[in-house]
């Protein structure tokens, strides 16, 4: 539960600022006088609008907590490489120094 409300806290504003510009340019369509792209424009700016708040924002973290560990579920060879060469988001502490021997 902690793994998704921090991704929804770290992408939340992207995926909303992402939606809304391709909204404005989307109903940017919806300017010209041509039938068919003004049906486009207003399809292309609903969808987009119903996606980034129904599917983005609740649909998957509600299924994510649904499904606890079993979302993070990985096929073997792919755990295995991001183990070997997977991006961590917090670096090793530092060993402490050894005081020197007398």
């Amino acid at each position: 539960r902690e793994a998704v409300v921090t991704g929804l806290r770290r992408s939340g504003r992207v995926v909303t600022c992402a939606a809304l510009l391709l909204a404005v340019v989307f109903g940017a369509f919806m300017t010209g006088g041509f039938s068919p792209i003004l049906q486009i424009g207003l399809g292309l700016t609903l969808a987009v609008l119903i996606d980034a708040t129904v599917v983005r924002m609740l649909l998957v973290p509600a299924t994510m907590a649904l499904l606890g560990r079993r979302a993070w579920w990985a096929p073997k060879p792919l755990r295995r490489a991001h183990d070997r060469f997977g991006v961590r988001e917090d670096s090793p502490a530092p060993a402490p120094p050894q005081p020197a021997a007398r």
